[in-house]
């Protein structure tokens, strides 16, 4: 199956979020094919997520393809989020080591994930 595709939600410099769409729900769906964000922007990306299990699950962001990601070597970004922790942020990223050369990103849970997901772009000038 493909991955789910999750747009950005633009922050807004010197301002607020509009709150009327929300984060994504982990569901079984995304925890088997995982989530790619079309057209990324690594280094304005931040990723926000809950975790609600009552036991700790990683969240990974994949390396990117080399090219364009010339450090995809490094690998992985694999982060355990506690249990039940409540809200927890990643980011923003290197696209030397994160995008891949379809220009998305890609991003996976462990089996057993539950919570949200929330991709946010930070301005590029504020």
């Amino acid at each position: 199956m493909p991955r789910t595709a999750i747009a950005y939600r633009n922050l807004v410099a010197n301002s607020s979020l509009n709150g009327a769409t929300g984060p994504t729900t982990v569901d079984a769906t995304l925890v088997t094919n995982g989530v790619v964000i079309n057209d990324a922007v690594p280094e304005y990306t931040l990723i926000r997520t809950t975790h609600t299990d009552a036991a700790a699950h990683d969240l990974i962001v994949r390396a990117g393809d080399n090219p364009p990601a010339l450090a995809a070597g490094q690998g992985d970004l694999t982060v355990e989020v506690a249990a039940t922790s409540g809200v927890r942020y990643f980011g923003p990223f290197e696209s030397g080591r994160f995008l891949q050369s379809d220009g998305t990103m890609q991003i996976d849970f462990e089996t057993g994930y539950a919570g949200t997901i929330d991709i946010l772009r930070i301005p590029r000038s504020v």
